[in-house]
């Protein structure tokens, strides 16, 4: 019997995004498995899982918003920016006042430019950041455009203090933290990491690589938690079909979008792949097509 889906993990700190790809391959004994959204070793949280042909759908769930819970760690900074790193600057503090801290918090709400940790699976030239930096290489990344929808002061902590984050894609919350701690005059990086949600997939109902290893068909879920993700284009069986044999179809939907947005073609429960909008907004294209899903 084939599974396909997807699968909200809860990845424990110390394993690597492709470490829970391989033991879900070994679980579900299939190779066809690939994940959403690396996670740092060092972090837990969620990491949703596609099995299947629900890989294919992966790429649609780059643009997905993310939410974090994270420890900013003041009076030291690190090469890596978090804590796992080599120290390289450190020096007593005073614990700013709360208002203060709320404050700074504030100002990297809204649409900011971020530098992306030197320490990281950006490529450059085909070639990891992270890799370069660990050989001696230089290596600069140049600042990108992120979205902080919202930042949260928790409580203040013996040696910084927690907050949560809901951000746009791209967002790393080690250069976050980084920065917060130069608005604050006071070395910082990042503690621990618990990402909360990914999209729809949300902490609350992930499940423990070990609840998946006892009952590994309980937690595989549809395709349909995307609709809340993506746009969408319900259709009749008739105009499925053609999608289905590879013909464009017309678009007759109520909203109104540029071409190439992608959207979930389906028909009720029946999903047929993903289609782009094409010809200034009257058709649809398909783009990935799925048989009797």
């Amino acid at each position: 019997m084939s599974i396909n889906g997807f699968i909200n993990v809860l990845k424990p700190p110390g394993m690597t995004s492709h470490d829970v790809v391989s033991l879900m391959r070994r679980i579900y004994r299939t190779k066809k498995i690939g994940h959403a959204g690396t996670l740092d070793p060092a972090a837990a949280g969620v990491l949703p899982i596609a099995i299947g042909y629900a890989t294919r759908l992966l790429e649609y769930m780059a643009d997905t918003d993310k939410k974090y819970r994270a420890e900013v760690k003041l009076g030291l900074s690190t090469d890596t920016g978090d804590y796992t790193g080599t120290i390289l600057k450190q020096e007593e503090f005073s614990m700013p006042p709360e208002d203060k801290v709320k404050k700074v918090l504030m100002d990297f709400c809204g649409d900011i430019m971020q530098a992306p940790p030197v320490y990281s699976a950006i490529k450059i030239n085909g070639q990891k950041a992270c890799d370069l930096a660990r050989h001696n290489i230089e290596v600069k990344l140049e600042p990108r455009h992120i979205k902080i929808h919202d930042i949260v002061f928790l409580r203040s902590l013996e040696d910084g203090f927690s907050m949560d984050v809901h951000c746009s894609k791209g967002t790393y919350i080690r250069s976050l933290c980084t920065d917060i701690g130069e608005k604050l005059a006071i070395p910082a990086t990042m503690g621990f990491l618990l990402r909360t949600a990914v999209g729809k997939f949300d902490l609350s109902e992930a499940s423990t690589i070990e609840e998946l290893a006892q009952n590994p068909l309980a937690a595989v879920q549809g395709i349909d938690i995307l609709l809340d993700q993506m746009e969408e284009y319900n259709v009749d069986n008739e105009v499925l079909s053609a999608f289905r044999q590879g013909r464009k179809i017309a678009y007759s939907g109520s909203k109104k979008y540029n071409d190439d947005t992608v959207l979930l073609i389906h028909s009720d429960a029946v999903f047929a792949g993903i289609g782009k909008i094409s010809d200034a907004g009257a058709s649809v294209i398909p783009h990935k097509v799925f048989n009797d899903k």
